[in-house]
C-alpha cells in the first residue's frame, strides 16, 4: 500500500472558491484505493458551512514555533465518501468570513503556518506519507520544508513531492526580509536558484524548485508556460526543469454533472433522447429569466469569473455586433466591477437578448449547462478550465480559444469530415472570436442534423475522473520506485 498525501488550501466539499477545490476534492476518491491510501490535510476555516463543521472530530492540539512566537495548532478529523480528511485549526489565521484576504503578507505568513503544520501533525496522526502532493503557491513551502528542517528526523527521510500548478498567475511573492523572519529559513534559501525572484522571495518558485516532480492541469498549458509570454516570470526555471514537468488534464465528477440525474434542471436527458428533451430546460429557463420564449433561438452561456483572465474584453469589443444576430446570451458570475457593469448595461440595451445574473448560484450554473446551445470560452489563458467539459457533459456545445486545456479538451469542428465536439478559434482577437460565434450559428440554424451530431460527440467524450487519476498513479508509482 502506497500513502499519499493530499495538501491544498480548499478542497470540495468543505470549501471551495474556485476549480483547485473540485480537483482536491475529485481526485482521491478516483485513486485506486487497493494500492493506494490517499487522505487529505486542509485548513479548518471559521466561513465552513455548520453542516460540514459537524462532520468534524477533534483529534488533539501542540504548539509549534513560527514568525518567532508559539502557535496553536488543533488537528481534526473527518471521513467523506471513504477519504480520510484532516484539518489544521488556528482561528488567528483561519477565521473571517472567507478562506483568503487581501492582505498579501498575512495570506503568506498564514500559509507558511499551514504548510508548517501540515507536515508537523503527520507524526502525531500516525500516517507517514511515501509522497506528498502539494497543489498551488499556498503549500509552495511544504518541499522547501520537507528538504530543510524536516530532513533530520527518520520520520520524514525519503517522502517525496509533487506541485501541482493550477494557476501560475498565483505565486505568493513578498518582500524577502519578511518572508524570511516568518518562514525561519536561513539566508541560504533566498538565492535567485531557490526562493528568490526577481528581488522578492516567491512561496511558489520554492515549490517548483525543490519538488521532486510538477505537474499542471494541461499538456498544453504544461508547454504554453515554459514561454514568456505564459510563463509569469518563471518560464526559465520551468524550461529547466522540463523533464520533471508534465501536464495532465482535470476531470469532472460525472456523478455530480449528470443530466440525466441533475437535481437543479428542471427536465432531465442523456445522450439518447437530448434532441426531444434538452430544449424543455431552455424553455424553462427562458421563462425564469424572463427572455422571450422561443425554442429555435440559439442560446449562448457564459458562466465566468469576470476577469481580464476569462477574455471579457473580447466580448466588450464586439458586444453590441453580436446582439445584431438571432441569439439569447445569459451571463452569471462576479469579479472586477468594469464587466459586471459592462454586462448589465447590455442586461438594460438588449433586455429581450441578453440576461445579466451578477451572482453566483449553483443552481442557476447547472441550469445554464443544461439549458443552452452553446457556451463561450475567450481565455487569454486557461490551465485547464472545467466549464467547457461540463459543458460538453451536456451536450452544450463549447465555443473557445484554443489555449491551455481549452485546446486539450475541445476538438474543433470539421464540417468536410464531419469532426469535433465544439467551436474553436487561435488568435486572441475579437473579430476572430465573432467569426467563429457566427460560424457556430450558422451550423446550428442552417445544418441542424450536423449540429446535433456534434452534441453527440459532445456527450460521448469522457472527462471524468477515472482516465486523469490513472495518469496521476503512474507518477507516482514512478516518483516513490
Amino acid at each position: 500500500m502506497r500513502n499519499i498525501l493530499f495538501v491544498a488550501s480548499e478542497g470540495v466539499p468543505f470549501i471551495k472558491t474556485g476549480g483547485l477545490a473540485d480537483v482536491v476534492g475529485s481526485l482521491p476518491k478516483c485513486i485506486d484505493r487497493n494500492y493506494y491510501d490517499v487522505r487529505v490535510i486542509l485548513p479548518k476555516y471559521t466561513c465552513m458551512k455548520q453542516e460540514m463543521k459537524d462532520k468534524l472530530n477533534y483529534i488533539t492540539n501542540f504548539y509549534m514555533d513560527i514568525h518567532g512566537h508559539n502557535e496553536y495548532v488543533g488537528i481534526f478529523e473527518s471521513v467523506v465518501d471513504g477519504i480520510h480528511y484532516y484539518f489544521i485549526d488556528n482561528e488567528r489565521y483561519f477565521g473571517g468570513f472567507k478562506p483568503y484576504g487581501d492582505n498579501a503578507l498575512f495570506e503568506i505568513e498564514k500559509f507558511a503556518f499551514f504548510s508548517k503544520a501540515a507536515l508537523s501533525v503527520l507524526p502525531v496522526i500516525g500516517f507517514r506519507p511515501d509522497l506528498i502532493h502539494c497543489h498551488d503557491w499556498q503549500t509552495g513551502l511544504i518541499p522547501v520544508y520537507l528538504k530543510e528542517r524536516f530532513q533530520g528526523g527518520d520520520f520524514y527521510r525519503g517522502i517525496k513531492s509533487v506541485m501541482t500548478i493550477h494557476n501560475l498567475k498565483f505565486q505568493g511573492k513578498w518582500d524577502i526580509k519578511e518572508v524570511k523572519a516568518i518562514t525561519g529559513l536561513p539566508d541560504y534559501y533566498f538565492t535567485p536558484d531557490k526562493l528568490e525572484a526577481f528581488k522578492d522571495a516567491n512561496l511558489l518558485k520554492g515549490g517548483l524548485v525543490f519538488a521532486d516532480a510538477i505537474t499542471t492541469v494541461s499538456d498544453t498549458y504544461a508547454q504554453e508556460i515554459k514561454t514568456e509570454f505564459y510563463g509569469e516570470n518563471l518560464n526559465g526555471l520551468l524550461c529547466a526543469r522540463s523533464k520533471d514537468l508534465r501536464g495532465i488534464v482535470n476531470g469532472i465528477d460525472y456523478e455530480e454533472f449528470d443530466p440525466a440525474t441533475d437535481p437543479y434542471i428542471v427536465n432531465k436527458y442523456n445522450a439518447v433522447n437530448f434532441r426531444k428533451e434538452k430544449v424543455k430546460n431552455k424553455r424553462a429557463l427562458q421563462q425564469e429569466l424572463d427572455l422571450p420564449v422561443d425554442d429555435k433561438c440559439m442560446m449562448i452561456g457564459l458562466i465566468s469569473r469576470l476577469t481580464d483572465q476569462k477574455g471579457l474584453d473580447l466580448i466588450a469589443c464586439v458586444m453590441d455586433e453580436l446582439c445584431q444576430d438571432g441569439i439569447q446570451f445569459v451571463v452569471l458570475g462576479t469579479g472586477e466591477e468594469r464587466y459586471e457593469n459592462m454586462f448589465r448595461h447590455f442586461d438594460w440595451k438588449y433586455n429581450h437578448k441578453v440576461s445579466a445574473n451578477i451572482f453566483y448560484s449553483e443552481d442557476l450554473s447547472h441550469k445554464i449547462y443544461a439549458a443552452c446551445d452553446a457556451f463561450l470560452m475567450p481565455s487569454l489563458f486557461e490551465p485547464c478550465g472545467l466549464s467547457q467539459l461540463m459543458s460538453l457533459r451536456y451536450g452544450t456545445v463549447p465555443i473557445v480559444r484554443e489555449t491551455g486545456g481549452l485546446k486539450d479538451t475541445v476538438e474543433p469542428y470539421n464540417e468536410y469530415e464531419s469532426r469535433g465536439t465544439g467551436f474553436t478559434f487561435t488568435n486572441y482577437n475579437a473579430h476572430e472570436m465573432l467569426a467563429c460565434i457566427r460560424y457556430a450559428e450558422r451550423i446550428f440554424y442552417d445544418k441542424k442534423r450536423e449540429w446535433n451530431k456534434i452534441v453527440d460527440r459532445a456527450m460521448a467524450a469522457d472527462f471524468s475522473w477515472h482516465v486523469s487519476a490513472q495518469k496521476y498513479q503512474e507518477m507516482y508509482d514512478w516518483l516513490i520506485g
